[in-house]
C-alpha cells in the first residue's frame, strides 16, 4: 500500500523560510511525477508545484514562481519543496501527491501538513 508521509510544517515569520519533505513508500515510482498541492481555509487546493522523474521539468504556480524550489531524491523516493520568502497567504495546508508512470491524474496523496506564515 503506497503511503505518502509529509514532515516540516508549522508556523514561521513572514520573509522566512521552512522546507517541506515527502517520503513515499510501499510502491514503485519510477517515471512518476510528484507534487505539492496546498489548500487554504475556503479556498479549492491548488497545485503549486510539480517535478518530473529526472527532474528535468518543474512547474510553479504564478502565486509561487520565484520564491519556492521544489526538487526530488529518487535513491530515496522523497520530494522537497523550499519555500523562501513566505507570506501570510502562504498559509495553508500543503500536501504531497504522486502521478504515476502513464497516469494522468495525482493517484496518491500524503495526509498534509500546516503552513502558518505570521505577519
Amino acid at each position: 500500500q503506497v503511503q505518502l508521509v509529509e514532515s516540516g510544517g508549522g508556523l514561521v515569520q513572514a520573509g522566512g523560510s521552512q522546507r517541506l519533505s515527502c517520503t513515499a513508500s510501499g510502491g514503485t515510482f519510477s517515471g512518476s511525477v510528484m507534487g505539492w498541492f496546498r489548500q487554504a481555509p475556503g479556498k479549492v487546493r491548488e497545485l503549486i508545484a510539480s517535478i518530473s522523474w529526472n527532474g528535468d521539468s518543474t512547474f510553479y504556480a504564478d502565486s509561487v514562481k520565484g520564491r519556492f524550489t521544489i526538487s526530488r531524491d529518487n535513491a530515496r523516493n522523497t520530494v522537497y519543496l523550499q519555500m523562501n520568502s513566505l507570506k501570510p497567504l502562504d498559509t495553508a495546508v500543503y500536501y504531497c501527491a504522486v502521478r504515476p508512470r502513464d497516469y494522468l491524474k495525482y493517484d496518491y496523496w500524503g495526509q498534509g501538513t500546516q503552513v502558518t506564515v505570521s505577519s
